[in-house]
């Protein structure tokens, strides 16, 4: 008896793509029905008629498409297979606020193995059970009988019709409602699993992956020293790369908890006006370092074509990258990078990620083995960990978990709004520290003319409209995610040989800046002469203009 219970079900291929095209069109967009609910102008009986054949039009569209691509051989795979797509992409719309994007596609390709170990939970846990194994396993434990090939596909043609006319009938009702709210928020689209997957991989294939082999295109050829005074001792510029750091949680630029209590004693020129390229790693990295302006940045060159470093190298500078991240994106390629000796390894790092004291430590170590006759000027690059998420408590000491309570746990959609600012302030807080040390660091480099260069990638998001994390597309974005901190700092040595250059960009504060500015501004700075420098974008051309 109990063995007849759990016989195995039969049905036809229509029901079983049926109720696929529901599971698919409702059950995993409910965040998206919701918040097309929250830009409809309607209220109470027409909202939910809205609602209801906003479903019923994604659900149509899904059975439309289904008659198509899934049959009797074929309807289970297809079926896994969307699910686990769909699932994955309506975790994160629905609990991250994440929109997926090429960008999106693009970061998932280039995370390693740490950082994907970061947005591992129980609440990822149990929504693949729910959400993933539990309809794979009632699509494993159903049948599809067996229908003629001829009745198969009079049937599919009846049902992508009657989807046809469902949806046309849906829109013609609702169109001036379905036009002005996708018009205003085209990227409403992106929400909607899991075509939001399938269509942003599709354009990641065509517009992001870098082409095979392509010959490496040179970059400002041209590319000389010119620093008259011979007797003027080396320059030493160490650029800070931070990771997920943003303006609005920087005391310097106008938060009211004081994150930046060391740094306010430095002697810095504070940027607090300064947008991003990107807001992913994947994006701005390359885009900083390329020498195009965002306007005009082109990805696929960027990938095959010298950049910043290149020219560095060329003109003179022994140029170095100091790695605590995922890596520099192909920006470093063709320049030195230190390795990190074990010993400091083993004092910062634990499970394959370490904290960003392990940069201190490694400038230290980098500068300690340079010869005393090798007078060579120097880039030196440091690519922090910084404030990347979702596990924050893992970026600091715990001596640096000074804003109570935290959110101890990378499932920060569950944290309360406070504890979670709570955490990542704690990690401005450690960079803040990172920062000083650095200064103090070149502070007793007496070898050399040295300065200090901070900008952040991106920002991030911890809540805000919904939205956690980073990446969203960069027309949407909240400022958040596009407003970053950048700073510089200048030694007395520095400051003596190039007073009227740091007066200037001085002046620059309050000025709207970007990364754009980071490649003419810091050729120029290391006296490197090239055709290649933008001075529309060159904050040391602008000084003159002041």
């Amino acid at each position: 008896m109990l063995l007849q219970k759990f016989k195995i079900k039969v049905i036809s291929l229509l029901t079983f793509n049926l109720l696929l095209a529901i599971w698919l069109g409702f059950f995993l967009n409910i965040s998206f029905y919701e918040r097309l609910r929250s830009l409809t102008p309607y209220t109470g009986v027409k909202a939910n008629l809205f609602i209801f054949a906003s479903v019923v039009v994604v659900i149509s569209l899904y059975s439309f498409i289904l008659q198509w691509v899934s049959w009797k051989w074929s309807a289970k795979l297809v079926a896994i297979v969307l699910i686990v797509i769909g699932g994955l992409a309506s975790y994160m719309v629905t609990s991250l606020g994440v929109l997926i994007t090429a960008d999106q596609i693009q970061n998932i390709m280039q995370t390693n193995f740490a950082e994907a170990r970061d947005t591992w939970s129980w609440n990822l846990l149990l929504w693949v059970l729910g959400m993933i194994v539990l309809p794979i396993a009632t699509i494993l434990f159903v049948q599809i009988k067996p229908e003629p090939i001829a009745g198969q596909i009079l049937s599919k043609f009846v049902v992508s019709g009657l989807s046809l006319l469902i949806v046309a009938g849906a829109l013609f009702i609702f169109y001036v409602d379905f036009a002005a709210i996708f018009r205003e928020h085209r990227d409403l689209k992106r929400m909607i699993s899991p075509q939001n997957m399938l269509a942003a991989s599709v354009s990641y294939y065509k517009k992001k992956v870098p082409h095979q082999n392509l010959p490496l295109l040179g970059y400002g050829l041209d590319a000389t020293i010119d620093d008259q005074n011979t007797e003027n001792l080396p320059k030493l510029m160490v650029l800070v790369v931070g990771e997920t750091a943003r303006a609005e949680s920087f005391a310097l630029d106008g938060y009211a908890r004081n994150t930046n209590p060391k740094l306010a004693q430095q002697e810095i020129i504070n940027f607090s006006q300064v947008s991003s390229c990107g807001t992913a790693t994947a994006v701005s990295v390359p885009c900083m370092f390329s020498g195009m302006p965002r306007a005009d940045y082109d990805e696929q060159l960027a990938s095959h074509r010298e950049g910043l470093l290149d020219i560095a190298k060329r003109a003179g500078y022994q140029v170095t990258w100091i790695d605590n991240n995922s890596g520099c994106k192909g920006t470093c390629d063709r320049v030195e990078q230190f390795q990190i000796p074990d010993s400091i390894q083993q004092k910062w790092c634990k499970n394959d990620e370490c904290l960003d004291g392990i940069l201190v430590d490694s400038l230290k170590a980098y500068l300690a083995r340079v010869p005393k006759q090798d007078t060579r000027p120097r880039l030196i690059i440091l690519h922090q960990l910084g404030s990347h998420g979702p596990a924050y408590y893992e970026r600091v000491p715990a001596t640096f978990n000074q804003f109570k309570p935290a959110c101890d746990t990378n499932a920060i959609q569950g944290c309360r709004h406070d504890q979670l600012i709570n955490s990542y302030d704690n990690t401005v807080l450690y960079t803040d520290h990172i920062l000083d040390a650095l200064i103090e660091t070149l502070k007793n480099t007496t070898q050399y003319r040295s300065a200090m260069w901070y900008l952040s990638d991106h920002g991030e998001s911890t809540g805000e409209h919904g939205m956690y994390l980073h990446g969203a597309p960069y027309a949407i974005a909240p400022t958040q995610q596009t407003h970053i901190p950048m700073l510089m700092w200048f030694s007395k040595s520095w400051q003596q040989q190039a007073e009227e250059q740091v007066h200037c960009l001085f002046k620059q504060q309050d000025k709207k800046l970007s990364q754009d500015n980071l490649f003419p501004t810091m050729l120029s700075l290391l006296d490197v002469k090239t055709k290649a420098i933008d001075s529309n974008n060159n904050m040391l051309t602008a000084c003159t203009r002041l």
